[in-house]
Parts: C-alpha cells; sequence; structure tokens
C-alpha cells in the first residue's frame, strides 16, 4: 500500500505485548526508512522504518499508558510493559505522527517509499531496492528548523 492511496480500510497495531494497540481509520500520509542516529538509538536497529498518519485519523486503546521519552521537539513512545517501541512525533509536525513500521500488523501492506538521512546512514548497511534517498529528512519541516 503506498501512502496517500485511499482505501478505507482500518490499518491496526501495536506492541510486542498487546498492552498498546492502535488503530488508523484513513490510510498512511507517508512510509519510509530512516537512517539517523536519533532513530537507530531510539529502535536499536541499524535502520527503522515509519508509517506516518495524520493524528486525528489514529486512536490508542492503552492497557496501561505507553510511555513517552524524547528531547524537543521529538516525543517517542513505547510500550512501559515490554519496551516496544511505538511511535515518533515531532511538535514541528503538527497533526502528524509516525508509527513504527514493525508494529504494524501487517506491515509488508506498508512498503517504505524513500530513505531519509542517508548521510548518517551506517557504511555496512546497505538496502539496494532502487528508493529515492534524502540526505536529511523526507518530511519537511518549517523553514528554519533542523531537517
Amino acid at each position: 500500500m503506498s501512502a496517500g492511496a485511499e482505501t478505507n480500510a482500518i490499518h491496526t497495531g501495536g506492541c510486542r505485548c498487546g498492552a498498546v494497540r492502535f488503530e488508523a481509520k484513513a490510510d498512511p500520509i507517508h512510509v519510509s526508512y530512516c537512517h539517523c542516529g536519533d532513530c537507530r538509538r531510539a529502535s536499536g536497529a541499524p535502520v527503522s522504518a515509519f508509517v506516518g498518519f495524520r493524528a486525528d485519523d489514529l486512536t490508542f486503546r492503552e492497557t496501561v499508558p505507553a510511555s513517552r521519552f524524547g528531547i524537543a521537539p521529538i516525543t517517542r513512545t513505547f510500550c512501559g510493559i515490554c519496551g516496544s517501541p511505538v511511535s515518533y512525533a515531532d511538535e514541528r509536525l503538527e497533526g502528524q505522527i509516525f508509527l513504527m513500521l514493525g508494529a504494524m500488523d501487517d506491515p509488508q501492506n506498508y512498503p517504505p517509499s524513500v530513505h531519509g538521512y542517508v548521510s548518517e546512514q551506517l557504511p555496512f548497511f546497505h538496502i539496494d531496492d532502487g528508493l529515492p534517498r534524502r540526505e536529511t529528512t523526507t518530511v519537511p519541516r518549517p523553514e528554519g528548523a533542523r531537517q
């Protein structure tokens, strides 16, 4: 499924233990890889992948509230029980939230369309998929903000 393609499907996912669940009632607006060091540290993986939605289209059902951490303007959430990373939000991208691709119930339905922050990509990690590669962000921030 490509970002922006309307299917009227319900998109669901959650953490590993099921304490945090989410549901989006509209299709994603963005799907990408991120190679930045911050995402690497937060995920523990050499690259992260995200599925972005409009925040108004997303509902969380949490048995235990998701724990939050981050340094402004970034907020990340993870399950307070199993520790699974769940989401990423940037206050400069008002009204948008990015879920970890691996937290989606059917991650195969959300192929990324672009690589971001390849300027920080690990030199030994290569994905030869023909997708566009951006030196910095794949989602434009307001002028003057770190890209």
